[in-house]
């Protein structure tokens, strides 16, 4: 396996000139050391990325009830799915990743029906977009339930709510039952033929992109599971099954969206993603768990996106004629936080920033410029 780098430089300036406000404070608040700027100039940053278009636009489509659309995990509008909007998960950590502090307003609504969801409430009105098809399913309303509350999970963890009781307490649930099916005969044949379908086997409880995530921010768990986080990682590294596969819960048939069979990441043989907005989003994600290394795919795309790195710091690939776009909706919540791709160096910014951010949480010895 390729040796990354240990050092990394951080373009301060140029993102200062160049960067959207929510990457501006976020480089501020997450990769800076404390006290590099004054207190006001810290509120200043903070009240730009708050007050910005982008943010004011998901908080005027937020209903009464503090929700978004009539779904919890949806990712864009789909009415086959009953989906008329991005769901309340994704729209929660885009204002996370837009730098929108948790004890903003945005998040009180919001929180109360989320904590509703990790309860044993099994009011109607939380099945949410499951709420028509899981009449007379009992399995469904049981399984929806399960992905609801994985969601809710991650979403609290990824706010920074980690040492909240209730999100603990999900926390371990989640991961108990993902530990047990690594730990079975299923992790190695998951998916079974039935009729002219291959489904997951239905007793099947694999990792997803939203358990990962809600285990990557959720730093208590990599020191009182530590044996399950590695497990959880190598199992991740190795080669996903290309069958594809469908969810049947009852006759109801369900598109796998979440669910990690394997490496979720592709490359070419020069280490160039087939999904940078993803892959980029991955390798924060194992960065933040001290887990990069398990993972020879994400090594060999860390170590191109560093190569395409100038002397200042600048992600500067050949022929950028547009902002990296990502083949699937899965992390349209988290890339990219620029959406001004006109100038030539507003297409650099997100990945930049990504790339000190992922130095940062590797350990790496940053030199800001």
């Amino acid at each position: 396996m390729q040796e990354l780098p240990t050092s990394h430089r951080v373009p301060v300036s140029w993102l200062r000139a160049y960067a959207c406000s929510a990457i501006k404070w976020r480089t501020l608040r997450d990769i800076l050391p404390p006290g590099s700027a004054t207190p006001e100039d810290y509120e200043a940053a903070r009240a730009e990325a708050v007050q910005s278009k982008q943010v004011q636009q998901i908080i005027k489509k937020q209903r009464k009830n503090g929700l978004w659309g009539d779904n919890l995990l949806g990712l864009a509008a789909n009415k086959t799915q009953g989906y008329k909007d991005v769901g309340t998960i994704a729209q929660y950590r885009r204002l996370i990743e837009l730098g929108v502090p948790h004890e903003e307003r945005a998040f009180r609504l919001p929180d109360r029906f989320l904590y509703r969801v990790l309860s044993r409430d099994e009011a109607p009105e939380l099945r949410m977009e499951y709420k028509t098809a899981a009449k007379g399913n009992p399995d469904l309303v049981a399984w929806s339930r399960e992905q609801f509350r994985e969601g809710t999970a991650t979403a609290l963890s990824h706010a920074g709510l980690v040492e909240d009781p209730r999100v603990r307490g999900a926390a371990h649930r989640v991961a108990s039952n993902v530990s047990q099916f690594l730990r079975s005969d299923l992790a190695d044949k998951v998916i079974i033929r039935k009729g002219n379908r291959n489904i997951l086997f239905p007793e099947a409880y694999p990792p997803s992109v939203l358990s990962v995530a809600m285990v990557a921010y959720m730093t208590s768990l990599h020191r009182e599971r530590a044996g399950f986080i590695e497990r959880l990682c190598v199992y991740l590294a190795q080669p996903a099954p290309k069958k594809k596969f469908v969810i049947t819960i009852g006759r109801k048939v369900i598109p796998p969206v979440y669910p990690l069979l394997g490496n979720p990441l592709e490359a070419d043989r020069s280490g160039a993603p087939k999904d940078l907005p993803f892959a980029l989003h991955w390798i924060e994600l194992l960065a933040r768990m001290n887990m990069l290394h398990t993972n020879e795919t994400a090594v060999k795309i860390l170590g191109r996106l560093v190569a395409d790195v100038d002397a200042s710091g600048v992600w500067a690939p050949k022929s950028l004629r547009g902002i990296p776009k990502s083949r699937t909706r899965l992390v349209d919540f988290w890339f990219p936080l620029e959406l001004d791709g006109k100038a030539a160096e507003r297409r650099q910014t997100d990945v930049t920033f990504r790339l000190a951010l992922i130095a940062k949480l590797a350990g790496w010895t940053l030199e800001f410029t």
